[in-house]
C-alpha cells in the first residue's frame, strides 16, 4: 500500500519550505541587529518578497551611531506588500511568510492587502501585532524550521 501524504502534511512541509526561503531572502538585509526576511505566496507562486532595509534610494545603513535603528527603515512585511501594490499581482486571499511575527504597524498592513495566512518562525518582542491579526480572523502559524 502507498503510503499516502496528508493535506495537513503537505501544507507544513510547504510552510517550511518558504519560510527556509524567507530566511535565505532575509540575508539581503544590511540591517545589523536584525535580519528579516518575508514572502507573499499565492496559489503555490511567490507573488512578492522583501526584507528589513531603508526605503529605496537610501543609504543601507539601518542603524544610527548608537546602534539603535534609524525610524525610516522598513520591515520586511512592509516592503513585500508595497512590492506588491506596485505590480499587477493582488495580495487578497494571499499568505505572507515572515521570519518574525509581525509588529502592530505590519498587521495593520497585512489586514489592509487582503493577507488571509501568516506563518512565521521567531517571536517578536512586543505581541500586539499578533492580537491585532487574530482580532481580524486571520490564520496565523508558528512553525518550526528544523522539524
Amino acid at each position: 500500500m502507498l503510503n499516502q501524504v496528508s493535506t495537513e502534511d503537505k501544507q507544513k512541509l510547504l510552510d517550511q519550505r518558504y519560510l527556509k526561503m524567507a530566511v535565505i531572502w532575509a540575508q539581503n538585509s544590511y540591517c545589523k541587529r536584525r535580519k528579516v526576511g518575508a514572502l507573499i505566496v499565492k496559489d503555490k507562486m511567490i507573488i512578492s518578497d522583501g526584507y528589513n532595509g531603508t526605503p529605496s534610494g537610501f543609504e543601507n545603513i539601518c542603524e544610527d551611531e548608537n546602534n539603535k535603528t534609524k525610524p525610516y527603515v522598513l520591515h520586511a512585511e512592509a516592503n513585500a506588500i508595497t512590492k506588491v501594490a506596485k505590480s499587477n499581482n493582488s495580495s487578497e486571499g494571499a499568505t505572507l511568510y515572515v521570519t518574525s511575527s509581525p509588529c502592530l504597524e505590519c498587521s495593520k498592513l497585512i489586514i489592509q492587502a487582503g493577507i488571509k495566512r501568516v506563518v512565521f518562525t521567531e517571536n517578536y518582542r512586543l505581541e500586539n501585532g499578533m492580537e491585532l491579526l487574530q482580532r481580524a480572523g486571520i490564520e496565523i502559524i508558528q512553525v518550526d524550521i528544523e522539524d
